[in-house]
């Protein structure tokens, strides 16, 4: 509804060294993780080598209910998920974890991320035959552990030789009938840490804030490149695939993505974002009466604007936190009614004053607008808006939905004319020179190709449409143009 990118997904695992409730541990770790996903998630149990599973459309809570969750039973080894799709649609089939059986025995696996060659790698499966009942990078992550298992001694062995064939972004968790094993690609576009319960289960998350919610300490993060496996308790390290490219690490986990009380990459989220509000003091400085943040994300950088500034912080809207994803959505011409109901100006805070207004980032800019004609019927005399990021330019091939060039406002107008087009007084976004420094621990290394067009990695040549997606009068051998 913000009309923002939308969040990646989440993957948890847990390794029990008794049978124990692991259900329950990936429920609330999926619940901590649910910004990262909200379209479907799914939980796998192993009890002694037979998986049982659960995954649908909807919230965690939504999903799992207790009955579910028992039904589930014990085990000593869990997966979970949470999804929001950037490949393949928004259905029950491509839910996530995904169980495969094959001739080795069962397997499990869930992931973050995308590929830039599931494509390629797509095609060269079916032409061997392969089924797909997915549409998701996932199951041709499946596809390619699995072809290494039948030819390898060990299910590490299998990721260790598929991740060869892998290009792009993906943090893994996998699950064989006796071992868990967690891997990072060699750049670490996606965040993946481990961490340790009480009673010494061992478990992997997306963020450090899974690990809080289920009491979990904090060991270190997966590198780059890294395979971590789990078996009768013991950790062992792969790390054929470390140092072979430079670490990129999405650099938006900071901006947006993560949750603020999360811990990435060794640098506080939280104050990561007061950081970026800190250095669009200094870019962008301006006079005015009072800071205030767009809910929630924008928050962390207004406070740190506030304080580089010397300019008071205010609350400046509510956010009404009752709205679920069940809310009807209303029409083209009624959305302004959303934003409403989503978002209310405190007129006490803003009538009669200058504003700055800090959000976490301007993508198509239909609801800055929006929340800027809020403020202004608020009673605000000016409204400076400052975003926390850099200009989006470039859509990204790595897990993010950032959309195609032609839908990003800044690819369409100059600074004046966005400062025109939005209704403000002034606009400054965040520099990329200034986007890298955010951790603060002096690491520079992260994907910024969003904003600046370059990669990493090499992207796609051309995008292509899923074909069992398109009608027969649609139909085409010939690929997407590129983006």
């Amino acid at each position: 509804m913000l009309n923002k990118p939308r969040e990646e997904c989440g993957v948890f695992a847990v390794y029990s060294k008794e049978t124990t409730d692991v259900a329950s541990m990936a429920y609330f770790a999926l619940y901590a993780l649910q910004h990262r996903g909200q379209e479907s998630c799914g939980i796998v149990v192993n009890d002694k080598g037979v998986l049982s599973h659960h995954k649908d459309l909807g919230l965690v809570p939504e999903v799992f209910t207790q009955e579910k969750l028992d039904k589930l039973g014990t085990g000593n080894i869990a997966i979970g998920h949470v999804r929001y799709s950037t490949t393949g649609k928004p259905n029950r089939s491509n839910a996530q974890p995904i169980v495969v059986r094959h001739v080795k025995g069962p397997m499990s696996i869930a992931h973050n991320g995308n590929l830039v060659n599931a494509h390629k790698l797509r095609e060269k499966y079916e032409m061997r035959g392969a089924i797909f009942h997915t549409t998701n990078d996932t199951e041709v992550i499946a596809y390619a552990i699995t072809e290494q298992r039948l030819k390898r001694a060990s299910i590490e062995e299998a990721v260790e030789y598929a991740m060869a064939d892998l290009q792009g972004a993906y943090s893994l968790v996998v699950m064989s009938p006796k071992k868990l094993i967690a891997a990072r690609d060699p750049q670490g576009f996606r965040p993946l840490c481990m961490g340790r319960c009480k009673d010494g289960a061992v478990v992997f998350a997306s963020e450090t804030c899974a690990l809080d919610a289920m009491g979990a300490k904090f060991l270190r993060d997966v590198e780059p490149g890294e395979i971590v496996v789990v078996e009768n308790d013991e950790l062992r390290s792969l790390r054929s695939h470390c140092g072979k490219a430079k670490p990129a690490l999405c650099v938006f986990e900071y901006i947006y993505f993560a949750r603020p009380d999360s811990v990435i990459d060794g640098c506080s989220v939280h104050l990561a974002r007061q950081r970026a509000g800190s250095f669009l003091a200094l870019e962008h400085p301006v006079q005015a009466d009072v800071v205030i943040g767009v809910p929630d994300s924008g928050l962390d950088a207004a406070i740190g604007f506030s304080r580089q500034s010397g300019i008071p912080y205010g609350i400046g809207f509510i956010k009404n936190k009752y709205i679920g994803r069940t809310f009807i959505q209303p029409k083209q011409n009624e959305r302004e009614k959303l934003v409403r109901i989503k978002l209310n100006p405190v007129s006490a805070t803003v009538s009669g004053k200058r504003v700055v207004l800090i959000d976490d980032s301007i993508v198509r800019g239909t609801t800055i607008k929006r929340i800027v004609r809020l403020l202004r019927e608020a009673g605000a005399t000016e409204v400076h808006v400052r975003s926390a990021a850099p200009k989006f330019l470039f859509p990204c091939y790595f897990g993010t939905d950032v959309p195609s060039r032609e839908e990003l406002i800044a690819n369409k107008y100059n600074d004046e004319e966005l400062v025109r087009e939005l209704g403000l007084d002034s606009l400054g976004f965040l520099s990329v020179e200034n986007a890298r420094l955010l951790a603060g621990n002096g690491k520079t290394d992260y994907c910024v190709g969003c904003f600046t067009g370059e990669y990493p990695c090499e992207p796609p040549k051309r995008r292509y449409v899923n074909k069992y997606a398109r009608k027969l009068s649609e139909k085409s051998d010939t690929p997407q143009p590129k983006e």
